[in-house]
């Protein structure tokens, strides 16, 4: 794998379910087809030319030396540090990866600093060993079960079956488990029932739920607002049953304002609240 070199890895974001984050990894082998807005914003500023340079990606070599130089500049104000927006932490088949990722995860775990872990591929059985922090969230995104959907929109990514099955030995091992439904795809795009997906998931601690954004047959679909009104009623009505934490992303209901919740606390002690109705 190609090695790239930065000047600064952690970095404070603004997104609803972070804090500070690291992508240590340039690039994205899954080829993800939503379409995915890090391959865009990579293209537009420069950092890749094209679709198949996307597909390699390029490890951050000197990721353990950045953090031992910010950790101590940042640990007095960061909550958690969040994996990754820009890429996949755990990026299916690739073990440069997969080991970088631990090392990293381990670092900051060193420095009591919890990790919010986010993958499309599969979780090693390593991170229920004790010197990973049992506080850490290990998430994976689910927005189907179909075969076809999964070859046309994310075709090199972990099946989804073994996605779950990962996760479900974390659950099992004792650790915090989470699961992002975004992008939801529209009837237009595949037919599915969120119901069969969400009974898949019944053991996870927390389910984040979006809409599919940036894809015209997805904004074409006619009762595109209204869909996603009732998805997302479905998935809150399935966790509020189950006592699983959920939050619906700003932009999935009309009636929702921009004011959340932060997904991730730096403790699990409170309740998860959904955006608040206008």
């Amino acid at each position: 794998m190609k090695k790239i070199r930065r000047k600064s890895l952690l970095y404070k974001s603004g997104v609803e379910y972070a804090d500070y984050c690291i992508n240590h990894v340039e690039g994205c082998s899954h080829g993800c087809k939503f379409p995915c807005y890090a391959f865009q914003m990579a293209r537009r500023f420069g950092k890749v030319k094209s679709y198949c340079e996307w597909l390699k990606p390029k490890l951050v070599s000197n990721a353990l030396e950045l953090l031992d130089k910010e950790i101590p500049k940042y640990k007095n104000k960061i909550n958690f540090v969040h994996l990754c927006f820009m890429t996949d932490p755990f990026m299916y088949k690739q073990r440069e990866v997969i080991a970088s990722t631990l090392k990293i995860i381990k670092k900051l775990n060193e420095n009591n600093i919890k990790c919010t872990v986010l993958t499309k591929g599969i979780y090693p059985k390593i991170l229920t060993n004790k010197i990973y922090n049992r506080n850490n969230e290990y998430g994976i995104t689910l927005v189907s079960l179909d075969k076809g959907f999964k070859k046309q929109f994310e075709p090199y990514s972990a099946p989804y079956l073994k996605r779950i099955e990962a996760l479900k030995k974390l659950h099992d091992a004792g650790l915090k488990t989470w699961v992002s439904i975004e992008p939801y795809p529209t009837p237009n795009i595949v037919k599915q029932s969120l119901s069969k997906i969400l009974k898949k998931l019944y053991f996870v601690d927390k389910i984040v739920f979006g809409k599919l954004n940036y894809n015209v047959i997805s904004n074409q679909y006619k009762d595109n607002e209204l869909f996603y009104e009732n998805c997302a009623d479905q998935v809150v009505d399935f966790c509020e049953k189950r006592r699983i934490e959920h939050h619906v992303k700003f932009g999935t209901r009309r009636l929702y304002n921009q004011k959340t919740e932060i997904i991730f606390k730096e403790t699990n002690t409170k309740p998860l609240l959904v955006a608040k109705k206008l």
